[in-house]
């Protein structure tokens, strides 16, 4: 965990202290918190009502947002303006569907909202996007990696997902004869 906490943290490196909110950034992220289900074709499940999930970690350069959608879309972006965006559904369909499989258990911690505030450095807020409307929680990093919050293991499972996304997108870049991306060159 410390590793891959260490690697997000060198991705936003070398940027301004504060958060610097792209207008990219602002633009995606409104887009997916106000979004209809149904402009993705997506119906409600018998067994899961979340139809996605927005984990967003605060770091001191920035916060990095991950989306999970039912269709299995799955991006990583920052608010400095800089990510992964849009990775294929098959690529990432059965991490995604692990993923928002959790979202059941875990959504019971969140509360319905309809403000979107980023979360501050070192906490990480989810964004549970349900067909009942929105819902969300937040803890602190250091609880949810550490396994003292019940919302660790989905925490967790966000950084399985995170993780698979950069070895797909590192995979791409080799299978196009990409140099080794660089801290900048991702972001």
């Amino acid at each position: 965990m410390a590793g891959f906490l260490e690697s997000i943290k060198g991705l936003l490196r070398g940027r301004p202290k504060g958060y610097v909110i792209a207008d990219v950034y602002r633009g995606l992220r409104q887009q997916i918190l106000t979004v209809e289900p149904e402009k993705f074709g997506m119906t409600p499940k018998e067994t899961n009502r979340v139809w996605g999930v927005l984990m967003e970690t605060g770091y001191p350069e920035a916060v990095a947002t991950l989306v999970t959608l039912a269709d299995g879309t799955v991006s990583l972006y920052f608010s400095n303006g800089g990510g992964m965006i849009g990775f294929g559904k098959q690529e990432t369909r059965k991490v995604c569907e692990a993923f928002l499989d959790m979202a059941p258990k875990f959504i019971t911690y969140a509360s319905h909202t309809d403000a979107f505030p980023l979360p501050s450095n070192g906490y990480t807020r989810f964004y549970f996007l349900s067909f009942d409307g929105i819902f969300t929680v937040e803890a602190t990093d250091n609880d949810l990696g550490n396994w003292r919050s019940p919302l660790s293991p989905f925490f967790h499972k966000g950084h399985d997902v995170i993780t698979e996304v950069r070895l797909i997108n590192e995979k791409l870049k080799a299978r196009n004869n990409e140099p080794p991306a660089t801290d900048k060159q991702q972001c």
